[in-house]
């Protein structure tokens, strides 16, 4: 049996802070946790669920961000648990965020944040 026991965050290169916290905070709704110290460079913490979260490096990608697949599960990407996978497909057709669903059928969607990094959102209910 292995000893890791679950994923305690991930982490996720942006161009600008302010700019991802709008998308992650305002949009998704995620919390911004204070907790962060002074890394010496621009970044957040944001909480996700209990006891885990989303770091924000405002760092160099070294990564394109241009040309990758329209489809973000063709692509490496975060998936998230979602209570309501057609509501957040709601709020982010009213922002103007494209998206595209599970090619499996499930009830999930796919889409990219400002900076190109794929999401997946998993419809479950606990």
């Amino acid at each position: 049996m292995s000893n890791i026991q679950s994923i305690l965050h991930h982490s996720v290169l942006v161009a600008d802070v302010q700019v991802s916290l709008a998308f992650y905070c305002g949009l998704l709704e995620l919390a911004l946790d204070d907790a962060r110290p002074d890394l010496g460079y621009p970044g957040a913490w944001l909480t996700v669920g209990e006891g885990q979260q989303i770091h924000l490096l405002q760092l160099p990608n070294p990564d394109p961000v241009t040309d990758r697949p329209t489809h973000g599960g063709r692509d490496r990407h975060l998936a998230l648990a979602v209570g309501d996978v057609d509501m957040l497909a709601d709020r982010l057709q009213v922002a103007g965020i494209t998206f595209t669903r599970s090619k499996s059928g499930r009830a999930a969607l796919f889409c990219r944040d400002p900076d190109g990094n794929a999401l997946e959102f998993v419809q479950c209910t606990r």
